[in-house]
């Protein structure tokens, strides 16, 4: 069966966010930031919120039209500065520090990834960056996360566009190579934390077959 996908704006914001929110509570990476369960309950979803601001500023949204799976893009131009939280305020302070202190002032761990996947990240050529792409917990392991990303690839393809990623479990880093990504070769390792795969995609010949990704969540 198809999904239907389309691009998401303001008015989707709030099941965009709050399935963001669920989708990643528990993801490694998230339990990094947020240590405490009960302070993770209660600041995460204002980061994911924030993560949506940047993908409609830097970007675009795509959403499954029953609201079931989002992915967060942002379109990266060469030479442009694509940290997680990118810009900096008129005072000249950058992104990672602007966030931190919009969600949690004395939380360094959100600046501390904002910095470490920025260092990490490739601005030589223009690509296509998948922040994030979350899937309704109750949904997952039908295709949806690979239907949304899947859109995006065949415009790739198609328009001869690059593409980059984080993958933050051996899973999901498994299931992007499927897709046509290939690790950078340095991972980004948070302190006492998960580490993070760099994966980069050029674009394929439009038409040809990614491979099976029907199990991507």
């Amino acid at each position: 069966m198809g999904v239907v996908i389309r691009r998401a704006g303001e008015s989707d914001r709030a099941d965009a966010v709050r399935l963001l929110d669920v989708a990643f509570q528990n993801d490694p990476v998230s339990s990094w930031v947020f240590p405490g369960e009960e302070d993770r309950r209660r600041r995460h979803g204002a980061l994911m919120d924030a993560f949506y601001d940047l993908a409609l500023s830097q970007g675009y949204v795509d959403i499954a039209e029953d609201g079931s799976a989002v992915a967060l893009w942002w379109s990266v131009p060469a030479g442009g500065d694509a940290d997680a939280e990118a810009g900096a305020d008129a005072s000249g302070e950058e992104g990672p520090a602007q966030l931190r202190a919009a969600i949690d002032p004395d939380n360094a761990r959100i600046e501390e990834i904002g910095r470490l996947t920025g260092e990490a990240h490739p601005t030589d050529r223009p690509h296509q960056y998948l922040h994030m792409v979350g899937v309704s917990p109750e949904r997952q392991g039908e295709g949806l996360g690979s239907a949304l990303i899947g859109a995006v690839l065949e415009r790739c393809d198609r328009e001869g566009l690059h593409a980059y990623l984080e993958a933050s479990s051996s899973r999901s880093r498994a299931l992007y190579t499927r897709l046509g990504f290939h690790f950078t070769g340095k991972a980004i390792d948070l302190p006492d934390g998960p580490h993070l795969w760099p994966m980069w995609r050029e674009p394929r010949p439009f038409g040809t077959d990614g491979g099976d990704t029907d199990r991507f969540a």
